[in-house]
């Protein structure tokens, strides 16, 4: 009895899925305000407010048509517009989280330098640097050994 009814809502299925595993995103980032700002990362945060970001703006773009709906009428009952703005809802939610992480991360490095909003940037962004040079040199490594 599982297969068929699976079958017969894949897409309100697969949608459904990927909303609740974003909101354990949105959950796990709303958990993270309880740490302290030098223990967070800023490259996973900036993921975070960027892929909330860029997928909000696609839900709210997007126009899903239903070309089966079209051809069999009204036998065929369509929820992709609904699941598209639950999932803009999650993935706005999302960019609200990597927002407000990536200011507490910005605004902790200011107070290490004073106050100096122009220092704390060029720390972050050393900080960035060094933090993808580190990830590059370990995929090479892992290629090189392949």
């Amino acid at each position: 009895k599982v297969i068929p009814l699976f079958v017969s809502n894949v897409g309100r299925v697969r949608d459904q899925c990927s909303v609740t595993i974003q909101w354990g995103l949105v959950l796990a980032g709303i958990s993270d305000m309880m740490r302290p700002a030098e223990k967070l990362s800023l490259t996973q945060n900036l993921a975070l407010m960027a892929t909330g970001a860029i997928w909000t703006r696609w839900c709210l773009i997007i126009k899903p048509r239903n070309l089966l709906k079209q051809l069999l009428g009204q036998w065929f009952r369509s929820s992709s517009t609904n699941a598209l703005h639950s999932l803009a809802a999650v993935n706005f939610f999302l960019a609200c989280v990597g927002t407000t992480q990536v200011t507490r991360i910005f605004l902790h490095e200011r107070r290490k330098h004073h106050g100096s909003s122009k220092e704390a940037a060029k720390d972050i962004a050393s900080d960035t640097k060094e933090s993808a040079k580190h990830v590059v040199e370990k995929v090479e490594g892992v290629v090189k050994s392949s």
